[in-house]
C-alpha cells in the first residue's frame, strides 16, 4: 500500500541485503545514493535486453534486491503555503554502502565484467562485484 511518509523513521519489514542469498555473484554498492522507481525499472529493462543480446534465451536468473520503501510527494509550483502535503509522484530507496543491488546465477564468467561495467554506467553509484 502506498502511503505518504511523515517522518522517515525505519519502516516495518526493513530488509538488509549484505550477503549473497541465492545467487553465485552479485553487485554491491560502495557509496550513498538514491534510486527512484523510474531509474530502477529502466535499469531492470536494460539489463534484460543486455542478457538477451549477450546470452540469448538461456536460463540465467537475476534477482533485484531493492525494495522501494519511501514515497516522494510534490505540490504544484503555483500552490501557496499551508495547503497540505501533496500527492505521491514516485517512490524511492536510499542506498547505503554495503547493500546488494543485484544477484545473478547461471551466468558465464566471461560476461561478469561486461555486465558489471554496463550496470556501473547506468547507476550513479560506486559498485563492486561480490562472489559467493
Amino acid at each position: 500500500m502506498r502511503r505518504k511518509t511523515h517522518n522517515k523513521y525505519s519502516q516495518k519489514g526493513k530488509k538488509v541485503f549484505n550477503f549473497l542469498q541465492s545467487g553465485v555473484f552479485g553487485i554491491k554498492a560502495l557509496s550513498y545514493g538514491v534510486i527512484t522507481t523510474e531509474k530502477w525499472e529502466f535499469i531492470d529493462r536494460a539489463l534484460q535486453r543486455k542478457f538477451k543480446l549477450l546470452i540469448g534465451l538461456k536460463k540465467n536468473k537475476t534477482w533485484g534486491l531493492i525494495e522501494l520503501n519511501n514515497s516522494l510527494t510534490r505540490l504544484s509550483l503555483e500552490s501557496r503555503m499551508g495547503k497540505g502535503k501533496g500527492s505521491i509522484y514516485t517512490r524511492s530507496k536510499f542506498i547505503k554502502p554495503g547493500m546488494l543491488l543485484f544477484e545473478f546465477s547461471n551466468l558465464p564468467e566471461s560476461y561478469r565484467d561486461e555486465i558489471f561495467e554496463f550496470i556501473e554506467k547506468k547507476i550513479a553509484l560506486k559498485l563492486k562485484i561480490v562472489e559467493f
